[in-house]
């Protein structure tokens, strides 16, 4: 049984449709795929249309944009009520923050020399509700400053970056509280990938657990096979659960593919007995 519980559709920062994620994930030999776009659910219905269509079981998700420490922490939401009105209103905030720094981020690249107007970005963005950097980073793209997104990234975007601008974001420990409110199960994404584990120690991995983390991404590209092995060490040690996952973008992420990476399936049982 194949599983891959972290993907992206253009709902948010990819560039599949949910149609043609789901159809290509049948072409892979998926068998449970987890939609789970940055902080929205709109995707969800074409999503379950066409996984019933191709026979690939649907699982609903969100990956929220959480904060611990100053840094981006991003947390899995499986079989959540995205109408829930904590979440709801979680959920709003956090869309929110993402498009009110946008005008201070592009002040910040045309300082340095490549600038990209608001209407380049939002085309980029299209239909998502989500607006993300991901979107600045293809608007750098297009206007050939950049060759691709990991490179717009590395020299503007990311968290240390001369063009980065902080946004509002919950807590982590908020965040988790909001998702089990919600009926969800919260997993983190790949807890030591991007510079997340300056803030993500063995310690404050517990403290999460206490305060009803039910496990995290092992499983990553992100992630080395030493710490593969730490990760999965820790988990064992605070008995919660260990995930794989591609973190599927489409072409707006490189060596992601589809399946690269899996949920073991005695795993991926116990997830669905918990979110019903």
């Amino acid at each position: 049984m194949r599983i891959d519980l972290h993907s992206h559709t253009n709902c948010s920062d990819g560039t599949d449709t949910p149609t043609e994620l789901f159809r290509r994930a049948a072409r892979l030999g998926l068998d449970v795929l987890a939609l789970t776009d940055h902080d929205t659910a709109v995707g969800w219905a074409e999503a379950a249309a066409a996984a019933d269509e191709v026979g690939v079981e649907f699982v609903p998700g969100i990956e929220i944009s959480t904060s611990h420490r100053g840094r981006s922490v991003h947390l899995l939401a499986y079989g959540v009520d995205p109408e829930h009105p904590e979440l709801a209103a979680m959920l709003h905030g956090i869309r929110g923050g993402r498009a009110g720094r946008l005008a201070a981020m592009l002040a910040k690249l045309a300082d340095l020399g490549v600038p990209v107007t608001e209407e380049q970005v939002r085309r980029m963005q299209g239909d998502a509700p989500s607006l993300g950097r991901p979107h600045v980073a293809d608007a750098l793209v297009e206007a050939g400053y950049v060759a691709d997104r990991k490179e717009a990234f590395d020299r503007y975007l990311s968290d240390t970056g001369p063009a980065y601008v902080k946004r509002w974001a919950p807590g982590v420990a908020a965040a988790i509280a909001a998702v089990r409110a919600a009926g969800g199960l919260p997993v983190i994404a790949h807890p030591w990938g991007r510079g997340s584990r300056e803030v993500l120690d063995a310690d404050t991995l517990r403290g999460f657990v206490a305060a009803g983390l039910a496990g995290w991404e092992v499983d990553h590209n992100d992630h080395d096979p030493a710490q593969r092995a730490h990760l999965r060490e820790l988990a064992a040690e605070a008995g919660v659960l260990t995930t794989g996952s591609s973190d599927y973008h489409g072409i707006g992420k490189y060596e992601h593919e589809l399946g690269c990476n899996l949920t073991d399936p005695d795993v991926w049982e116990e997830i669905r007995h918990r979110i019903g």
